[in-house]
């Protein structure tokens, strides 16, 4: 859908209490999101918001009252786009997401802002304005080709170029290498291009659940019909052995490569020029079962 539904709507707040691993509060300016990721856990909110269009067919944009002593948030860990990307590409049109940056502006809060989209930039000198910013783009290929088989979302290449810029501008970026799709996303190769780039790798395993599980496993057949076994005996076998392999081959790969691998924990602090630490997030608890019930990452 070329041109998705887009209606303004009215919050009573923008903040809403996580259980995420990485956050004590989610906020996502937008409902739903127009990079419409054939893959995307969040698609699942439509149960919840009664749209009959498809997922990204709609965006809904959020407006709350200003928020009232921002500075309750101080040292508070806050994820900026939980579940839909709040750099679609409307926000340059609707500017949800700077607004709510520009009401938390000294409040003390610590951001984590998950994104596909370089108009993050727009917002560079802003989000510099708060202690311990970490700003992730999610990569889960480097083949232009296969990207725009998979999503509307801007060039993997404008994703490596923000996240350069930011890098060099002092803010701790992070690469999300999500989700990763067996046989097909090099994780190393990725690695290797942004290792200079970001102060931390993430990992997570490619989860097929609801209504797009199918439409991916037809996608296998039709285009890799040489993974078309491997994807059946992990998605419909349920057999983990190719996470356990891969979680191996890597940990092995990164102590080769001098990069620290470590699982399910992202506290790990380092000197900002320090390599990137390595988290495998494969099966993490909390994130399996925030993917359904809305508090999963969809950026």
């Amino acid at each position: 859908m070329d041109f998705p539904i887009i209606q303004e709507i009215e919050v009573k707040s923008i903040l809403s209490k996580s259980n995420l691993p990485v956050c004590e509060y989610s906020v996502n300016p937008y409902v739903g999101c127009t990079h419409a990721c054939r893959y995307c856990y969040a698609s699942f909110m439509k149960r919840f918001t009664n749209h009959p269009e498809p997922w990204g067919g709609f965006l809904d944009v959020k407006y709350w009252k200003e928020i009232k002593n921002p500075g309750k948030y101080a040292g508070k860990e806050l994820f900026i786009g939980s579940v839909t990307d709040p750099y679609n590409p409307q926000e340059e049109q609707y500017g949800r997401t700077k607004a709510l940056l520009e009401q938390l502006k000294g409040s003390g809060a610590k951001l984590s802002i998950a994104t596909k989209s370089d108009l993050v930039l727009r917002d560079l000198e802003l989000i510099k304005t708060f202690p311990d910013a970490r700003v992730s783009w999610s990569v889960n290929t480097l083949d232009e080709t296969f990207r725009e088989d998979m999503e509307r979302a801007v060039s993997i290449e404008r994703r490596l170029a923000a996240m350069k810029e930011f890098h060099q501008a002092g803010i701790r970026t992070t690469c999300f290498i999500s989700p990763i799709f067996p046989g097909i996303t090099d994780v190393k190769a990725i690695v290797e291009r942004v290792k200079d780039k970001c102060n931390l790798i993430w990992l997570e395993n490619l989860n097929l659940r609801g209504g797009y599980k199918a439409a991916i496993m037809e996608y296998i057949r039709e285009k890799y019909p040489q993974l078309a076994a491997l994807y059946k005996e992990i998605y419909v076998g349920n057999d983990h052995s190719y996470w356990q392999s891969l979680d191996a081959e890597l940990q092995a790969w990164a102590k080769e490569t001098g990069l620290d691998y470590v699982t399910n924990d992202d506290s790990m602090t380092r000197p900002f020029d320090a390599p990137p630490v390595i988290v495998n997030y494969f099966y993490h608890s909390e994130i399996k079962k925030s993917a359904g019930r809305g508090g999963g990452r969809g950026a």
